[in-house]
């Protein structure tokens, strides 16, 4: 094995003496797991992964992982065999066996299928390859020919394939027989061109549409649109009750599994008025119509279609900016069903004035803001240059759980997915593994450092054939946030996978990556912070929060149903799982979390709370002093406060640059309080949505506790509307008394800080509020005691 280049090695001395040690949430119980079951480890797997020779690197592509020795064996064709025969080529090779598919009645067949087998898997010293007559009963070997395992030839790329050879075919005395056989058999990497699509004999026992399952794979997500359909109005409506006087009309619009309905129209006659804008989540090709029928609301669950267009999307304008489309008038039509069963389509003269669009300007939201992978607006021509290039290197997984069960033994099939952007790779599948070794490499593009790369390891279920009951199982998920790492830095971690489940968390193993971001200027990074995170058009004509929920749940389903179909399929769990979908649904855990970590932030202004409390309590004398002391040069030199503070920031900085964090984030169980959550926590957190809980007690316990921590934030927020209204009524008269003593207040200042100069006004508040403890009375102040008899509309509430 080549060892890796110079640059590896510092990048490697780098992550050398990394601190392992994780920052916790400190509200985590004393019976968590152990802090070291979840940590970041360092690795120092040996790089290199069969682009190298000796000392001298050759290639740059498979630098992320190590390198895997496969023998190959390229079947292509052969000759001169019995006319009678249906022949096929069986390659042996200890207790591995696979086999070609069969021609019938043909002599001269040609498979160019090309064999593979990890070097560490090899049992026997000789390969044997023979030609088989799928039609003979008994013995129907035609030929065969023995290859020594020694001889085989090594390649290394980027050198050209190796070129087959004939060879003659034998019987099992040695005898020569009719035929010949092509092939080329030779030693390589993971790096040969011939990898992905070669047939491993280790994977024999896969048949069916499992053998397409265990191959590695490229996709790409459909290019998504936002569809503007803004529902202007309609005319000579043909009602079914002509005597209706006020008919109560909308629209509502489908395109897909996707239905929307306007509010019902104002105008309540047979030119109803809408101007209301309906937003659907498309996409390329455009394969679907959107269909859109007016109906009349008759009753609480009666209604009657007055009409319905289907607008193919092709021929729909694309727009960049909001810049208003031309707007078209449509003609209804009713579809109707005979007695027969037949359906009739009737013209009416009804019509609808429509403008609709699809909007490029915006970034389709498939995932999380704060978990994209991808920022770019649709409209290719509003993409700007990429910033830089992140390669990722799947390395292996080690300690994996047994995720099924075959003859009272455990077993998993292991396969890893990565996302970033639009492009999605899955690994080839490992068969019977705990410790699966995928060394596979990819590379995306970036356009924005502020974006995160996804990787998940699911257990294959579908290897026997297709069965649509089985859903692949998770085993864990990685985030890695391109902004927190180093450019040119190969970062080379193995990290806890952990799978949150009804009965509590738990890890399934571990996964070890190298990772590296590049970039070939520092400056368009750099001026990338200075960017709005999406495009301009979310800000110039923002989305209301119940739209870019509903749009990203579509897109969702768009995505998932797509990869779904591709082959092998990506299947809908799994993109869902990438995808966080229905992350943000109610947690008591996450609650839990989002208090933990609001509270790990206000820490630093209650600390310098109490670090003013000592100096105004005197604790330390000789700081206080120092302190008045401060105070006083500021007050006599105001331009020096904000140098100061920002000479302080810096230094700061500085300082904390010795203990800078020297490894990417990674899921913290601590963090998430996953550790210390009960379990009927996680049950409500895994039920579906409505609810699927049968037990009724169940269902009012977590109906009183959601009531318990509504109360809590009810409390709250009253109080924070109650100091508003106070402030509030300081002017408006509510309390007459109150109100004129504010006044009378408020002249006076207005006179002593126009004849009193303005440092000594803030001297002489600053001293006021750190005072000696002998000249301060536990009394509250008057501004507080005035401010808590201030009225309120509290005492308006029923």
């Amino acid at each position: 094995m080549a060892n890796p280049n110079r640059n590896q090695n510092h990048n490697q001395n780098q992550n050398r003496n990394q601190n392992q040690n994780q920052n916790h949430n400190q509200n985590s119980n004393a019976n968590a797991t152990p802090e070291e079951d979840f940590n970041l480890r360092e690795t120092r797997p040996s790089l290199g992964g069969g682009r190298f020779s000796g000392n001298d690197r050759v290639g740059t592509a498979f630098d992320l992982v190590e390198q895997m020795d496969y023998l190959y064996v390229r079947v292509v064709k052969a000759k001169e065999l019995p006319a009678a025969a249906d022949p096929f080529v069986e390659l042996k090779l200890g207790g591995f066996t696979s086999t070609t598919r069969h021609f019938e009645k043909t002599p001269t067949p040609e498979w160019n299928q090309v064999f593979s087998i990890l070097k560490d898997r090899i049992q026997a010293p000789f390969i044997e390859i023979s030609v088989k007559d799928k039609a003979r009963n008994g013995d129907n070997l035609i030929g065969l020919t023995v290859f020594d395992a020694v001889d085989v030839p090594r390649r290394v790329p980027p050198d050209s394939p190796l070129a087959p050879e004939w060879y003659r075919l034998e019987n099992r005395r040695g005898e020569r027989v009719a035929g010949e056989l092509m092939f080329a058999i030779w030693m390589g990497t993971q790096a040969d061109e011939a990898f992905p699509e070669a047939w491993h004999l280790d994977a024999t026992t896969i048949n069916g549409d499992g053998i397409a399952s265990i191959r590695s794979k490229v996709y790409l997500s459909p290019r998504l649109w936002y569809l503007r359909v803004n529902v202007i109005e309609a005319q000579e409506l043909q009602l079914g009750d002509r005597n209706r006087q006020q008919p109560d009309i909308f629209v509502r619009g489908s395109h897909g599994n996707m239905m929307l309905r306007t509010r019902i129209s104002q105008s309540k006659n047979v030119n109803p008025l809408w101007n209301e804008d309906l937003m659907f989540t498309v996409s390329e090709p455009f394969d679907e119509q959107l269909v859109l029928c007016l109906v009349e609301k008759i009753g609480p669950k009666k209604e009657d279609e007055l009409g319905q267009c289907s607008i193919p999307l092709h021929g729909v304008e694309k727009r960049l900016d909001f810049k208003p489309p031309l707007s078209r008038w449509y003609n209804l039509e009713k579809h109707t069903v005979s007695e027969n069963g037949q359906r009739n389509v009737n013209k009416l003269n009804s019509r609808v004035h429509l403008r609709i669009s699809l909007d490029g300007g915006y970034h389709v939201l498939d995932e999380l803001t704060h978990y994209s992978s991808d920022l770019r607006p649709t409209a290719r021509q509003l993409w700007k240059p990429a910033i830089g290039v992140l390669e990722l290197g799947i390395l292996n997984a080690q300690n994996l759980t047994a995720m099924k069960t075959k003859d009272g033994r455990g077993f998993t099939d292991a396969y890893c997915v990565a996302k970033y952007g639009q492009k999605w790779i899955r690994t080839r599948t490992i068969l019977n593994s705990f410790n699966p070794k995928w060394n596979e490499q990819y590379t995306w593009e970036v356009f924005d450092p502020c974006t995160v790369v996804t990787v998940g390891v699911f257990d294959n279920c579908h290897l026997q054939g297709v069965n649509g009951n089985a859903k692949d199982s998770r085993i864990g998920k990685v985030r890695i946030r391109l902004s927190t790492l180093e450019t040119g830095r190969v970062y080379t971690h193995s990290y806890p996978l952990t799978v949150l489940s009804p009965t509590g968390v738990k890890k399934m193993g571990e996964i070890q990556l190298a990772v590296r971001f590049s970039c070939a200027s520092l400056f368009n990074i750099l001026m990338m912070y200075a960017q709005p995170l999406l495009p301009n058009l979310h800000y110039q004509h923002p989305l209301s929060c119940h739209q870019i929920e509903s749009l990203r749940n579509q897109a969702t389903q768009i995505v998932s149903t797509r990869l779904s179909r591709a082959e092998p399929p990506l299947r809908k769990e799994v993109v869902e799982f990438m995808l966080d979908v229905g992350s943000n649904m109610w947690s008591v855990r996450r609650s839990k979390a989002n208090h933990y970590r609001m509270a790990g932030m206000l820490s630093v202004v209650v600390r310098c709370v109490k670090w003013f409390d000592q100096i105004c309590s005197w604790t330390n004398p000789f700081i206080t002093v120092l302190v008045h002391v401060a105070f006083l040069a500021y007050i006599c030199f105001p331009w020096m406060i904000l140098s100061t503070v920002f000479l302080f920031l810096f230094l700061i900085g500085v300082w904390n640059y010795r203990g800078r964090p020297r490894h990417p984030p990674h899921m913290d169980v601590r963090l998430s309080q996953a550790d210390n959550a009960l379990n009927d926590e996680l049950d409500e957190e895994f039920d579906t949505f409505p609810t699927s809980q049968k037990q009724i007690d169940v269902v009012k316990m977590r109906y009183d506790r959601l009531r318990a921590i509504a109360s809590r934030v009810q409390t709250v927020f009253g109080d924070i509307a109650t100091q508003g209204e106070r402030l509030y009524n300081l002017l408006s008269w509510r309390d007459p008394r109150a109100t004129a003593l504010f006044l009378v207040f408020c002249f006076v200042a207005c006179v002593v800080l126009y004849v009193t100069p303005m440092k000594v006004v803030c001297a002489v508040a600053g001293f006021y509020a750190m005072r000696h403890p002998r000249f301060r009375n536990p009394v509250p102040s008057l501004a507080i005691s005035f401010m808590r008899r201030l009225p309120a509309r509290t005492d308006s509430l029923l």
